[in-house]
């Protein structure tokens, strides 16, 4: 004789199933809402803007060792010898002199909006025979109006630029120590070319990416593997 399950115990079979049912629904929908939304598209308001603007901002890099280059030889503009070399800048009283006739926008912004006092600087021989880093020296002040923008006998007066809104500015830069050699141009090409098929510390170099300033960022691995450099035998 087969014995059937009572009414009552059938309602507790069910009232369990219904219940286990219930709890796996639940851990399913606890588990959804824990997947992250998909973003929607839509077009790019000013709240947008404000956070690339934040987002670009905090990835610029910001630099405390430059190159700066000056001619070492003679060159006469408009009467005025525009030579000024490392031994000139050394002889000067207190082996400090302002880095004044900058006149290109890129090159001034740097001048005046992120070279510091304390920043180091290279010093950099241009339009010679042959070209390269000779030395170093520190910037004592930091950017200010550049007087020679005012000065009608100078070759680099500026006769749109007015005292209260100037157009170009100049650091102070001390005379510190030669580097233990000269680096020229040269050498740094060689081992930029290299650095740039292989990977290095000079393959993305200003000096070889943006030639033409007279004024440019120099970050810490290219300076560090520069002076190391500098200590070794050619």
């Amino acid at each position: 004789m087969t014995l059937r399950p009572s009414k009552a115990s059938m309602t507790t079979r069910y009232s369990q199933v219904f219940t286990q049912v219930l709890q796996v629904e639940r851990k399913l929908h606890d588990k959804q809402s824990e997947v992250p939304p998909k973003s929607t598209k839509r077009s790019r308001g000013k709240d947008d803007q404000k956070t690339i603007s934040s987002d670009s901002s905090a990835r610029k890099l910001v630099y405390t060792h430059w190159l700066l280059k000056s001619e070492p030889d003679s060159r006469i503009e408009n009467g005025v010898d525009m030579k000024f070399s490392f031994d000139d800048l050394k002889n000067r009283p207190n082996q400090t002199e302002h880095w004044d006739g900058v006149r290109n926008y890129q090159a001034r912004n740097f001048l005046r909006d992120e070279i510091k006092e304390g920043h180091e600087v290279f010093f950099y021989h241009s339009n010679c025979k042959e070209p390269g880093i000779i030395g170093i020296c520190q910037v004592v002040k930091s950017g200010y109006p550049d007087h020679t923008q005012f000065e009608k006998e100078n070759p680099h007066f500026d006769s749109s630029s007015k005292h209260d809104n100037p157009k170009w500015y100049m650091v102070d830069v001390k005379y510190k120590s030669a580097l233990d050699r000269f680096v020229s141009l040269s050498e740094l090409k060689s081992i930029h070319m290299k650095h740039v098929k292989d990977g290095g510390p000079l393959q993305n170099m200003a000096l070889f990416t943006r030639a033409r300033l007279s004024v440019q960022p120099v970050s810490q691995d290219e300076w560090d593997f520069i002076i190391n450099l500098s200590k070794t035998s050619l």
